[in-house]
């Protein structure tokens, strides 16, 4: 007998899960398909046990500064790099299970499989094998009145770089392998390159950050760029921006990493390389072709709502193109779902779409940068406040960084907010909620901030863009 539903979601990331937990809130009789691990990449190998690595390497760049908080330790910390490993996929695995409770609270039906759109709102579903090797799920097919892509993304690969598990990795490698490179080149330095090169050089190893555009993390605005670029270069983490790698000679030992640079090259030595330079959208075998769904550049096309060409069928998330964030995937399910619910749901805005880097110093940011509003015809209003004038953050010992804010000086609209510091990720959901009540100026300047904060700073770089300075 085939099991029908009004909502069946592939894919169980942030976007899939969520997406399917309010789908039974709204009503209506609900399951999720999942070829892989449940929490889909976010959960495994993404966002959460990333985090964990990322501790571990702050941990280590506590240790080599302990005298600067009056403190002391006879003999030298050093990292157990595979118990490092073994914690973060412990916490991977603590959420993993979580999902699998989320899903039994809300009784959602977990199809295992892989899962193939046929014509009719039927989804056929075949055994797959999971990523730690085990065969999942049974041949059957499900019906639904509505069918929400969620499958994701994966490392994008380029001729130069072609990943074999052991000398070329990708971010799955780099986060799951138990043996830590002496060297290690990294193609791309947007967030995912940025934080396996803080990682692995507080690990102990030598890095060298390879970036294809004029500075790292570019999509930031530049002044950020510019003060990740000079903190990791201090640490002693090779940056090179302008350049590419253009060959990987695995049949040396050790490898030899040819990146040019302009008109010249030149050779590096190196036990790994991970390639990060980007994602596509996992669109293969899904029947995308035969239910005419339109794709542009290895992602699905749909509207503010989800809908793709094919009617009932959806797309939320990587899969459906940039930003590739957890935070926007859950929100694009979420809107697609009360739209067809038939709430007067509000398409996303993706200007106000926060991205966060976890590295150390963190970055974040929300709206225009500087630049972006300069383009667009603002007639802009900059402040910036140090966070070196912050007693909070000379207390804590993060003094680096800075919040930079944008204004339109005509109506005094918060524009755009960029914060590199400590912490910086867990003080961009102000400007956000703030961007999305097209607040201005004035609100921030009554906003009482509690003292002592780093939040303080985002009060400081609204008081400087207009001219009236107090702590700096």
């Amino acid at each position: 007998m085939t099991r029908s539903y009004d909502v069946v979601v592939i894919g169980t990331g942030p976007g899939g899960y969520e997406t399917a937990i309010r789908a039974t809130q709204l009503g209506f009789k609900t399951a999720v398909i999942e070829k892989n691990k449940l929490g889909g990449v976010c959960l495994n190998v993404g966002c959460i046990p990333t985090k964990a690595l990322l501790k571990s390497a702050e941990l280590m760049a506590y240790a080599g500064h302990l005298s600067d908080y009056g403190l002391a330790l006879e003999g030298a910390i050093t990292p157990d790099f595979p118990k490092v490993i073994q914690r973060s996929r412990g916490i991977a695995g603590k959420m993993n299970r979580g999902i699998r409770f989320l899903m039994k609270k809300n009784s959602i039906d977990v199809i295992r499989g892989h899962a193939k759109v046929l014509r009719g709102g039927r989804i056929s579903v075949e055994p797959s094998v999971d990523m730690d090797g085990k065969k999942v799920g049974t041949r059957q097919t499900v019906t639904a009145k509505h069918i929400i892509l969620a499958t994701g993304a994966r490392a994008r690969a380029i001729p130069p770089l072609p990943v074999d598990g052991s000398n070329i990795i990708d971010y799955r490698g780099a986060m799951l392998q138990s043996t830590r490179p002496t060297r290690l080149v990294i193609a791309g330095a947007g967030a995912i390159g940025v934080e396996f090169a803080y990682f692995y050089h507080h690990m102990g190893t030598r890095v060298t950050l390879v970036e294809l555009l004029d500075r790292i993390v570019p999509v930031e605005d530049a002044d950020v760029s510019r003060e990740l670029q000079r903190s990791f270069r201090k640490a002693g983490i090779t940056v090179m921006t302008g350049a590419a790698v253009s060959h990987v000679d695995t049949g040396s030992t050790p490898l030899k990493v040819t990146i040019k640079t302009g008109s010249s090259t030149r050779v590096v030595e190196a036990d790994q390389v991970l390639s990060a330079v980007g994602v596509t959208g996992n669109i293969e075998n899904l029947g995308l072709e035969a239910l005419g769904i339109r794709t542009d550049r290895g992602f699905i096309v749909a509207d503010e709502f989800g809908r793709t060409s094919a009617s009932g069928v959806y797309a939320i998330g990587d899969v459906a193109g940039p930003p590739w964030l957890a935070h926007k995937a859950s929100h694009e399910g979420i809107v697609c779902v009360e739209k067809i619910a038939g709430k007067d749901a509000r398409p996303l805005n993706k200007k106000n779409v926060p991205g966060c880097t976890y590295c150390q110093p963190q970055i974040a940011s929300v709206g225009y940068t500087e630049t972006q509003a300069k383009e667009a015809g603002y007639e802009v209003k900059v402040g910036k406040f140090p966070f070196s004038a912050s007693g909070k953050a000379s207390a804590a010992g993060h003094a680096g960084g800075f919040v930079k804010i944008i204004y339109d000086g005509k109506y005094g609209e918060l524009l755009g907010c960029h914060i590199i510091g400590h912490d910086a990720t867990e003080l961009i959901a102000e400007a956000v909620a703030a961007r999305e009540l097209e607040t201005t100026y004035h609100e921030i300047l009554e906003t009482m901030h509690p003292h002592p904060t780093l939040s303080e700073a985002v009060l400081e770089a609204t008081r400087a863009a207009f001219g009236i300075p107090i702590n700096t």
